[in-house]
């Protein structure tokens, strides 16, 4: 038999699949935290700065990976084929000559700007402004055309604020990698900057590159807004490679630390949401959205019926994105799953705070709390299926800034309608109405742009637990919605990567065709419910409107 592993690097964990390529079947499964993430290190909410630490992503992949092989059964590591992964983005990471993040020098083990900025990091707000000043008209150039406003999420806005906050991280970084170019290199040990694979899923979304352009943006415009900028174009050598690339094989050390085989391959990577729409099965025509902490819409379609089409404001477009030979599209929420966890964290804080005066157990005290951050999500959402929607009761969904359509990082969120009647349940229901909402946008914007749509299917966590936001989105949609069956599509789709790249299967639509596990429920839409949500609707976009003209005058 054919098996291969997949990796998950999501925002708090990575998760590991063994997958027999023959028909998708998962044989194991691993699952590992990030340790020091976990204990919130390295971070400061208040100020949108999120990092991650290097050995965290080590620590996980060998626990994840091991435990995925012992689930798998003896000797599975003889048996594995291929290893490909994924990982959030973009992440970047200052590097040394030798491909090393700086936070794995004794110098720079606990300095944040050291590490790899999440994607959620939202530090570099000023200098995203500076870069799209540069970015859209240079020399007759407008390098922001594929891609819309450039984010400061995104991987030179993350460079430009490391360097200009930190002398020793601008002195010491050589180069700076994304997380799903930096586990490929190490597993294959070609980690030179200057050699090592890039992924064009992160190449394309992050860095801008595009044939188009000959690559990337210019280092002279980028060396406009800072000359550290056009360096690291110039160190930014190797072309980038598909997802289903193979890198090359598995190195002696790492074979041992994963209980592999030597011949194993490291195949190609890709971003999380984008693996999640392979391991979904994507295909032209299909919008494939991960539904989690923050929501992902991907598409993809071919240049010629592109050809015309301005994208500009309501995604980001990139070649070999997604399915090698395809224009990979993708929109995006920059907040969902973790509107619905900040509220958590209001209405549980009296509860903490309670519990620790009255002197338990401490192990009873964490236990108990964590059994209420457990299920009080799931007890909203049982009692706001029973309770009408207030029609004066708007949210606004911007809570993280706004991504897409019309990018714009620095609008708040907001609730309008607020009465002494309103209870936990009916605020919670109308804070779900407004990210349905938030994807509706992004629906329309395809639409009005005439990308065609002939299904849609969901992924992740909300997707598969909550009947409560999926039956909302395919009312609000008008579209039956697709649950996929996969626990992990994401790792799925990186497993497909590996099949792909050890010559197992020629492309990944054949993989697909093998692998893709089928969906688990599908949601019909509400023909009654379309009218009081378009009056709804209308009433957000409205409050939108004036919210942002009221931010902007501030």
């Amino acid at each position: 038999m054919d098996w291969v592993i997949g990796v998950d690097f999501g925002s708090d964990s990575a998760r590991a699949v063994v997958v027999d390529t023959e028909d998708g079947h998962k044989i194991g499964e691993g699952i590992c935290d990030y340790p020091r993430w976990m204990k919130n290190q390295y971070c400061n909410p208040s100020k949108g700065m999120f990092r991650q630490h290097p050995q965290d992503y080590i620590e996980a992949l060998e626990r994840s990976v091991g435990a995925a092989l012992k689930a798998a059964g003896p000797k599975a590591g003889e048996r594995i084929r291929a290893i490909s992964v994924d990982t959030t983005g973009s992440t970047p990471c200052p590097v040394d000559e030798n491909g090393t993040p700086l936070a794995l020098l004794p110098e720079c083990s606990d300095n944040p700007n050291a590490m790899f900025y999440l994607w959620k990091d939202h530090t570099a707000i000023a200098e995203a402004i500076e870069i799209n000043d540069a970015l859209r008209s240079f020399e007759g150039e407008d390098y922001t055309r594929f891609q819309g406003t450039y984010s400061s999420e995104w991987y030179w806005a993350k460079i430009l604020h490391g360097v200009r906050n930190d002398e020793t991280v601008k002195r010491k970084a050589y180069s700076w990698v994304e997380h799903c170019d930096w586990i490929p290199a190490l597993l294959s040990g070609r980690t030179k900057p200057e050699t090592m694979y890039r992924c064009s899923c992160a190449a394309g979304h992050k860095a801008l590159w595009h044939s188009d352009f000959d690559g990337l943006p210019s280092a002279i415009c980028l060396g406009s807004v800072d000359p550290y900028l056009a360096t690291m174009v110039k160190r930014y050598t190797k072309e980038p490679q598909t997802s289903v690339h193979p890198v090359g094989k598995i190195t002696k050390e790492w074979a041992k630390r994963l209980g592999l085989n030597e011949n194993v391959v490291i195949g190609g990577s890709s971003l999380d949401a984008h693996a999640g729409a392979v391991g979904a099965g994507i295909k032209p025509g299909t919008l494939v959205k991960v539904v989690g902490t923050s929501t992902v819409g991907m598409l993809v379609n071919t240049r010629e019926d592109l050809r015309g089409s301005d994208l500009k404001d309501c995604c980001g477009q990139a070649e070999n994105s997604i399915i090698p030979g395809y224009i990979g599209m993708e929109a995006g929420q920059a907040a969902f799953g973790d509107i619905y966890s900040w509220y958590r964290r209001i209405l549980l804080w009296p509860v903490k705070e309670m519990i620790r005066q009255m002197g338990m157990d401490s192990k009873d005290e964490e236990r108990y709390i964590s059994m209420m951050q457990k299920n009080l999500i799931n007890k909203l959402c049982q009692d706001a299926v029973s309770i009408k929607d207030d029609e004066d009761l708007i949210v606004l969904d911007w809570f993280n800034g706004r991504r897409y359509p019309m990018i714009n990082e620095s609008v708040k969120g907001a609730v309008s309608g607020l009465t002494l009647g309103t209870d936990a349940v009916s605020l919670f229901r109308s804070i779900v109405l407004s990210t349905v909402f938030g994807s509706r946008r992004i629906f329309d914007s395809f639409i009005t742009r005439g990308i065609k749509i002939d299904e849609v299917i969901t992924v992740g966590g909300i997707a598969k637990r909550s009947p409560l936001v999926m039956q909302m989105m395919a009312d609000v949609l008008k579209r039956t919605i697709k649950v996929a069956r996969s626990e992990q599509a994401c790792a799925q789709g990186a497993a497909m990567y590996g099949a792909v790249a050890a010559g197992i299967y020629p492309d990944l639509l054949k993989a697909q065709e093998h692998m893709v596990e089928g969906f688990e429920r599908i949601y019909t839409p509400d023909v009654k419910m379309f009218e009081k949500y378009d009056i709804l609707y209308k009433k957000y976009l409205s409050l939108g409107r004036h919210i942002e003209q009221i931010q902007g005058d501030m």
